[in-house]
């Protein structure tokens, strides 16, 4: 395959994982998981060529989203699981500062599904003008 129809084939397989991570707001996340692996498999296909930042910008947002999300739903599952309800039935005071640490968790949820959406669109609108991420 000469080096303009690879680097047509990648740019297409970009847009499909790009439309693959956005979908997968609509699939409680399912289709999450597809567009790493795709990334992973085409990945050094693009070394060398502006479409390679393309492939780590995507792969550092999935990654930078997983710790992030799972930091939040910790928080979240320490303020209010077993132990934070237990502490919530002792004491009123308690059982603020657990939903106050609730909401810290709920806080970063949001925060990392924003900036993941703004990182898969701001990636999505380069790539459709041929141009590198940062």
């Amino acid at each position: 395959m000469n080096n303009n129809n690879q680097r047509s084939s990648l740019v297409t397989y970009n847009h499909i994982t790009y439309l693959l991570y956005v979908l997968s707001y609509f699939t409680a996340g399912l289709l999450w998981i597809v567009p790493i692996f795709m990334n992973y498999a085409k990945r050094r296909e693009a070394d060398g060529t502006w479409l390679a930042t393309h492939f780590d910008w995507q792969i550092k947002t999935f990654w930078y989203s997983i710790v992030w999300f799972v930091v939040g739903v910790g928080i979240i599952t320490f303020a209010l699981g077993s132990f934070g309800v237990s502490m919530m039935a002792d004491s009123g005071n308690i059982a603020v500062g657990s939903v106050l640490l609730a909401s810290l968790g709920f806080i970063i949820m949001g925060v990392t599904f924003i900036w993941h959406l703004y990182r898969i669109v701001r990636g999505w609108i380069a790539l459709a003008d041929g141009r590198p991420v940062p």
